[in-house]
């Protein structure tokens, strides 16, 4: 350093590049380079606004991370961005941003399913990126850890003849993105062969020990295929609800069809996620849940019922909440596929607010001069009002984010 002559300039040379240094732990991110950050194995996206004090306060804790995460890996293996919401809004609407901030995961330039919602900490961060870099694949030893697996947790596994094939490295990269929703296991050689009479495969072990497995038959060598097929298998129709992702799951945009059950009652799930198969062409548009009736005992008061009531079963749009007549009619041909159709044309909320369509009302007989009782609505119309959302609550915290204008789903 004989450059520095005078030792104060040293110091300030020192301290200047350390907190520039603590910078360029991350990546600004612009249309510019978006496609060559994301080429990074891991990225881990800030989604930010300047003006927004959350933001702000995330700013050093996030910095403060990728230091951390940058002392035990390198740059080609996961990098920390950031993209300024307001500069750069074409991005923000490409990956749906719809609060600030907003922490999203890439991995090989695909946007994983789960947001970062964990405590805003250096260390939590750290600890967050350094579980999303270990390897979820469990490598078996002898075939018996397999045949030994409890059937507690949806899992799939892989039997390959090396770990270079590319059908290995697809199966590796699915399991990847789906690690927070399936357990995923892989043999490998002499240890598969038994398993391997026909070529490399991969079967799927659902929950429960009476259920049978599935193969997959399609080509190993098609990532997208065997993504699609996997994310099928380890993401459920029927999901549950709890306080810990009643978050992400409102942020999803679709209203609730909930069962409230409790958790010895096994039947009533059955009877549900039965129908629900019946209704898969309503997946995208309504999300199907199950709750323990003893955990969410609050939104059944809100509909005047307890836990002693359970099963129910109730919509809730996150406007209002409605009731399925009655949980014992679930199996009635269409009587559920209805009562979703009466929520998307709006007949729910219309018969809440001003009682049954007359129309659909039975012909009656009456004597001359009287009121039909279709009459008697119409002259006097009796107005309610359904219970109003309780998940709603769930949102993102107004104490936790800056959220964007939406209409209200």
């Amino acid at each position: 350093m004989k450059h520095f002559g005078c030792p104060v300039l040293y110091l300030v040379f020192i301290l200047l590049l350390h907190a520039f240094g603590s910078h360029a732990d991350v990546t600004q991110i612009s249309a510019s380079n978006l496609d060559g950050v994301l080429k990074t194995k891991l990225v881990f996206v800030n989604f930010y606004a300047d003006w927004c004090r959350f933001s702000r306060m995330l700013e050093p804790i996030f910095k403060d991370a990728a230091a951390l995460v940058s002392k035990e890996f390198a740059s080609t293996e996961v990098i920390f961005g950031r993209v300024d919401c307001d500069a750069e809004q074409p991005i923000a609407q490409k990956f749906s941003v719809n609060k600030y901030p907003t922490m999203k995961l890439f991995r090989n330039g695909i946007m994983t399913k789960r947001e970062y919602r964990g405590q805003r900490t250096g260390e939590a961060i750290a600890s967050f990126i350094r579980e999303q870099l270990k390897d979820p694949v469990k490598e078996v030893k002898n075939l018996d850890e397999i045949y030994e697996i409890k059937r507690d947790k949806r899992t799939i596994v892989g039997y390959f003849d090396t770990k270079e094939s590319p059908q290995y490295q697809n199966f590796d990269a699915v399991s990847k993105l789906l690690k927070d929703d399936c357990d995923f296991y892989a043999a490998f050689g002499e240890i598969s062969k038994p398993e391997r009479t026909s070529g490399d495969n991969v079967i799927f072990k659902p929950i429960g020990e009476n259920n049978a497995e599935m193969v997959y038959l399609g080509s190993l060598a098609n990532k997208d295929l065997l993504q699609a097929w996997t994310q099928d298998k380890c993401v459920p129709l029927v999901r549950e609800i709890t306080f810990q992702n009643g978050e992400e799951l409102t942020e999803e945009g679709l209203p609730f069809l909930i069962l409230f059950h409790s958790k010895e009652d096994t039947e009533s799930l059955e009877a549900y996620s039965k129908e629900v198969s019946r209704l898969i062409s309503f997946k995208t548009a309504v999300n199907f849940l199950v709750a323990d009736c003893e955990t969410f005992s609050h939104p059944l008061h809100h509909l005047g019922k307890s836990v002693k009531d359970c099963p129910l079963l109730a919509i809730d749009s996150f406007r209002h909440m409605y009731m399925f007549p009655d949980f014992a009619q679930i199996g009635e041909p269409n009587k559920l596929k209805q009562f979703l159709l009466d929520l998307q044309s709006g007949k729910l909320h219309r018969e809440f607010h001003h009682g049954p369509d007359p129309n659909e009302n039975k012909i009656e007989s009456k004597t001359p001069g009287q009121k039909s009782s279709t009459e008697k609505k119409t002259l006097e119309p009796e107005y309610t009002t359904p219970p109003e959302s309780v998940f709603n609550k769930l949102k993102p915290s107004e104490h936790r984010y800056t959220l964007r204008d939406r209409d209200e789903l």
